[in-house]
Parts: C-alpha cells; structure tokens; sequence
C-alpha cells in the first residue's frame, strides 16, 4: 500500500468512527422495536414487557414490542437479522438461541455471524411438577417408580424443541431413565394435562406452574436451577432433591443485527444494564420468577459460544428432532 492509499484509508476509518460516534450521540431518533420470537403471553413477552419501558426511558426514547411467533422463535430472529443494522430493530429470545441451530436443519440465519449480542436480561427456572396421584412424593421416589415402570411415565411439552422439552429431556440423560414425551401446542395444554392426569409429570416455568401447586392441582418435586427460587423457597433443586449434576435455566438475551455500530451496541447494552438494575423493574421480575442479569455484551456472546456445542452433543446423543 502506497503512502497516499494508506492516507485515504485512514481518513476513510477516522470517517466512520465519527460517523459511528455521531449516530450514538444522537441516537435514538426514534422508537426501537424489540421483537418477540413468539406469541404475548409467554415467558420471553413478559421479560420482554418488563424492561420495555424502562429500557426506553434510559435511552431518552421509547421501546416497543412486536411478537412475530412460528418456527420454534426462528421466525422473528431471522427478521432481526436481517433488519438494518442501524439499532432500530432489536430481538429479545431465550436459551432457545443456543438450541436452534442444532435442532433445525436448515437454519435461515448463522447464530454468531448474523447477530450481535447486546446482553443477557435473566434467567428464570422451570420445575419438576406431577399429578398429585403419581406415588412420589419426592425426586428419588420419582426415580424408584421410573426404574419400576420403564417407559411407561409420560412428560407434557410445550412442543419439540421448547426449553419445557430440553429440561425434561437433560433430566433423563442425567437419570438415564425413560419417559416418554407427550408434545403440545403450549405449555399451558402440558400443564392442564399434567393435573387431569393424562400425562404424568411435566416441566414448566415456575411462575405458570405456582398457583397450581399451591391449590394442590399440583406436586412440585424440584426446580431445575442450581438454587432454590423465591417464589417456590420449599422447594429444593433437583439436584439436592437426588440427582447431582442436574441444572437447567432459561435465559433471555437481547441483539442487534451484526454489523450495528459499536457506539450504538454500547449504548444499548448500558441502557439496559440500567433498566435492569432498576429497583422497580429488579422487583417485578424477581415477583415474576426472573433473576435479572446485567451484564456486558461479551459476556452474553461467550454464554452462548459455550452453550452451543453443549446442546447439539445433548440434541445429537439423544437423537431430539424439531418435529
């Protein structure tokens, strides 16, 4: 590269970065849509709902949500991705982001080069509940009839693929024990299944399953996280409860599309970080099954890198399909 070429190309770089910097300070213009990979109603549209507001009031605009469900929430990140990446249309998705790319066979985006991690939101857990008529009254009792009746126990899902499917289906990797699933269109048709007694146990978020077990429709066994939640404090994890090295959790996390400028993902990120360390928002979430998770947007990125591998050696060994 010649001297004078060498000029023009850092003056052409300085160019973006002011650019770069330009849009930052004045950005957002406008409103910012943060797009749901699934129908209102759902954990991601509550967490999503939750920090909207806030998050848009932190940025000095304001966010609003569009839901555009179908294909397990790939749908509405491939709308994401394949938005301008000028911060004006971001997507909040769940641990469904690391799942999907193992579990459907023709992706229409590439997780990690097609988006931009801005930040994790929270995480929240799912619990272990059966039909109080089922003869266990704790994990290890639950393990002793599965070893009795060998494939004979059923699970309810939210449908193939969902985190309702993979919690359940860690779980019998981790035990090495057979039940067999039963998927539906939603968790809310798993749950009622789950207390008419068509289909044994299931495994739903805590928040949709609380009111039931309180009723007595319901007998949680064990939640799915590495500790005990708020909203179920009785109730141990299953891995205290009997099985060592059991843990699952849904997270949420929010993008851009890749190439969106680094000033702009920045200020998304603090924004965010500053809604979620609001103590009204922190306080609605916590009352909602949420643990919220600040964070940088490299150490979303590397949550999901690591995760990845660890679905699809999970989804492979297991031969779990989408269908």
């Amino acid at each position: 590269m010649n001297k004078r070429h060498f000029t023009h190309t850092l003056l052409a770089m300085m160019g973006l970065l002011t650019l770069s910097g330009v849009q930052a300070q004045s950005y957002p213009e406008r409103a910012i849509k943060l797009v749901v990979p699934y129908a209102p109603g759902g954990s991601a549209d509550i967490a999503a709902r939750l920090i909207a507001d806030e998050w848009g009031k932190q940025l000095g605009g304001s966010v609003f949500i569009e839901n555009k469900g179908g294909a397990g929430g790939n749908l509405g990140v491939d709308q994401v991705a394949k938005s301008a990446a000028d911060g004006y249309t971001v997507g909040l998705q769940t641990v469904s982001l690391a799942i999907n790319p193992a579990l459907t066979a023709k992706m229409p985006y590439d997780t990690l080069k097609d988006l931009a991690p801005i930040g994790m939101v929270a995480s929240s857990q799912h619990v272990l509940v059966v039909n109080p008529k089922l003869p266990a009254k704790d994990i290890k009792e639950l393990l002793a009839v599965l070893k009795a009746q060998p494939g004979k126990l059923t699970y309810g899902s939210a449908g193939a693929g969902s985190t309702f499917h993979m919690s359940a289906e860690l779980f019998k990797a981790v035990s090495g024990l057979p039940i067999v699933h039963i998927p539906y269109r939603g968790g809310g048709p798993a749950l009622t299944d789950t207390m008419a007694g068509s289909v044994d146990m299931s495994f739903p978020v805590l928040s949709a399953a609380q009111q039931h077990v309180q009723a007595g429709k319901l007998r949680a066994l064990g939640v799915t996280g590495t500790k005990r939640s708020a909203l179920m404090p009785s109730v141990p994890t299953i891995a205290e409860a009997g099985l060592p090295n059991y843990a699952f959790e849904t997270w949420f996390m929010v993008f851009a599309p890749a190439g969106t400028p680094k000033p702009v993902l920045d200020k998304l990120n603090s924004t965010l970080n500053q809604a979620l360390n609001s103590p009204a928002v922190r306080e609605r979430m916590i009352r909602e099954g949420f643990d919220p998770l600040p964070g940088t947007a490299a150490q979303a990125r590397a949550r999901l890198e690591k995760e990845m591998p660890q679905w699809a050696k999970l989804i492979k060994e297991r031969g779990i399909t989408a269908d």
